[in-house]
């Protein structure tokens, strides 16, 4: 996957997502995706190479960059709870689509009951079984 193609296939899996919303709080560089207020993703680019910035659980983001060259420890975010993830080959957008899913629910699942707009324990597990 290239490294427009990255952005775009972050962006439409964002938002698709219910309560998603597209936010530009650090300027026109930074696309921020937030659901109820909370960020679960940012896009932008590092010295020219488009990343995107997720939440990933830190025993999952740890396993991930020790199998994936292309995913590093969130830029500028808690190193433990981020994770960037550049365009190599391997990445495709299955892989993009989990880790922004995933994302999104663990964002989800630290709302307020009242506040989700979806369960976080199930929400997208029916688009991993169908792969």
């Amino acid at each position: 996957m290239n490294a427009s193609t990255l952005h775009k296939t972050a962006a439409d899996c964002a938002e698709e997502l219910p309560g998603a919303q597209l936010e530009h709080p650090f300027g026109p560089d930074w696309e921020v995706f937030k659901v109820r207020g909370k960020v679960f993703m940012l896009m932008t680019e590092v010295p020219g190479r488009p990343v995107v910035i997720i939440k990933a659980d830190p025993g999952e983001a740890a396993a991930l960059r020790e199998q994936y060259s292309h995913i590093t420890p969130g830029y500028h975010m808690n190193k433990n709870h981020w994770i960037t993830l550049e365009s190599e080959e391997g990445v495709d957008k299955e892989l993009v689509e989990e880790l922004v899913i995933d994302s999104y629910r663990l964002v989800v699942a630290h709302l307020p009951r009242a506040e989700r707009p979806v369960d976080p324990h199930t929400y997208g597990t029916g688009r991993r079984a169908a792969r």
